[in-house]
């Protein structure tokens, strides 16, 4: 059995053809495909994070909705720029958009990709400390946000307080039993998927990472899955992980489809540079349904995760997002026994 959710970019513009013109537009329509995705029977609605562009940015008014719409998928992200967080206040907003959605948070969470603006994180009021890089700085409001999420009292409580207090040091409200446990951290490299396994986050793996060995792009992220449970086995974290690849995967089985998708799928991987780093970008697929299954049987990376998050073309609405959905979990994930 494997999970199967869906990843939004949440891009909005007036491009020809585009659904989604507005904030408006993505806003509402991403909380009325997270309602059609969990009718449908998928497991997730994840939405991607970026700051000064014309996409989802700010994002838990957006899963308090959803949470407060749905009743049984999970609700997360693909993945939240730390260097941008403030860790306390991040705590208190998960915190109750976890609560509103009755524990079904998974808050994918990273150094974050390259921004739209020189150090946008300055503009937020942030700055590396003294010898730190702007990475360094987003693992610093990681381990700040982990400790907070444990629900442990730290702040010493005011003497005259306006309202009474509890005994003891006071913690963030309010406070989402096992959201700590929902943290996942965004990899792009073997070594900070090791890193996230002795941290106790789960593995979040794009379609892209470091090039590190020459190999397919699938079989270096089936590595990395492999490292990074490797590592988990050493520390006693109190729970089991888990392991999300997001995919472009579309199976054609209409003329819309065949419009839209018929010979859009890469036959191979991509490479290119991400902050002077050689990255390899993994392939997308489209095709009919037998041909596709043929293809993913060979994906590694997909057969050693529990979690598949497809990302969908947001842009082109509501219905046809939906319908995407439904030919992979209907003509694709049966005979793949992912279902």
């Amino acid at each position: 059995m494997k999970k199967i959710g869906f990843l939004s970019f949440g891009h909005w513009s007036d491009a020809l053809g585009s659904q989604t013109r507005s904030a408006a537009d993505v806003m509402h329509q991403s909380i009325d495909l997270a309602v059609a995705a969990e009718e449908l029977g998928a497991d997730g609605a994840y939405f991607r994070v970026h700051h000064f562009a014309q996409q989802l940015a700010s994002p838990f008014p957006l899963l308090a909705a959803i949470g407060a719409r749905t009743q049984r998928i999970e609700i997360g992200t693909g993945v939240i720029d730390m260097r941008y967080e403030n860790p306390l206040m991040m705590a208190e907003n998960a915190g109750a958009a976890d609560v509103i959605a009755t524990q079904r948070l998974q808050l994918g969470i990273s150094r974050g990709s390259p921004e739209q603006v020189i150090d946008g994180w300055r503009h937020f009021g942030f700055e590396p400390a003294e010898g730190e890089s702007d990475a360094d700085m987003a693992r610093r409001h990681t381990a700040v946000l982990l400790e907070v999420l444990k629900g442990e009292g730290f702040a010493q409580p005011n003497p005259r307080p306006m309202f009474p207090n509890p005994p003891g040091l006071l913690r963030v409200e309010p406070w989402s039993e096992g959201l700590r446990e929902r943290i996942w951290w965004g990899a792009g490299s073997d070594a900070t998927a090791r890193w996230a396994a002795r941290t106790g986050m789960n593995l979040m793996s794009s379609t892209l990472k470091d090039d590190e060995s020459g190999e397919p792009f699938h079989v270096q992220q089936r590595k990395q899955i492999e490292q990074f449970r490797e590592e988990w086995a050493k520390h006693d974290h109190g729970f089991e992980p888990r392991v999300s690849v997001s995919r472009s995967i579309f199976a054609i089985t209409n003329d819309l489809d065949r419009r839209y998708f018929l010979g859009s799928g890469e036959r191979s991987d991509q490479v290119g540079y991400i902050d002077k780093t050689r990255s390899v970008f993994g392939r997308s697929y489209a095709d009919e349904p037998e041909a596709l299954i043929d293809q993913l049987r060979q994906d590694e990376a997909i057969e050693a995760a529990d979690t598949l998050l497809l990302t969908v073309p947001n842009q082109l609405g509501v219905n046809y997002n939906a319908h995407v959905i439904e030919a992979i979990l209907s003509h694709v994930a049966p005979e793949l026994q992912w279902r």
